[in-house]
């Protein structure tokens, strides 16, 4: 699935200085709010809020070979943590060099971690909270 973007240039450098952010072993996780969110919502044939992704991968990982591998594993462990997550957000996700021969999973429980950590993986009820 092709996730919306971060493309404006300015956008990347807000979300560096002044956003929430979680610096972990493999990926840097910056998080601001949307302020296109309703605009997107408009646009979106299903009406509802979507995330924009914005993925940073520097040459300090490798050549272009191993940040094309990079940015697709950010991408597959991105996805399986996507559908849990509040929308309306701005999230820019920038590779560290140690993220070579990580598979998507390490990446995708790191992430977990990271959204859980900056507020918007929303808290799972306890199925004894249903049943009452």
């Amino acid at each position: 699935m092709k996730y919306p973007a971060v493309k404006e240039h300015h956008l990347y450098n807000k979300a560096y200085k002044s956003s929430k952010h979680f610096f972990g072993r493999y990926v840097c996780v910056y998080l601001l709010k949307d302020l296109k969110a309703q605009k997107l919502r408009k646009s979106h044939p299903q009406k509802i809020y979507v995330n924009r992704l914005g993925l940073s991968v520097s040459k300090k990982v490798g050549g272009a070979v191993l940040r094309n591998r990079a940015k697709r594993i950010i991408r597959a462990g991105y996805a399986s943590v996507e559908k849990d997550l509040c929308k309306g957000y701005l999230i820019v996700i920038s590779a560290k060099p140690d993220i070579n021969g990580k598979k998507s999973t390490a990446i995708g429980k790191e992430l977990k971690y990271a959204f859980e950590k900056l507020g918007i993986l929303p808290e799972k009820k306890d199925f004894r909270d249903e049943v009452k």
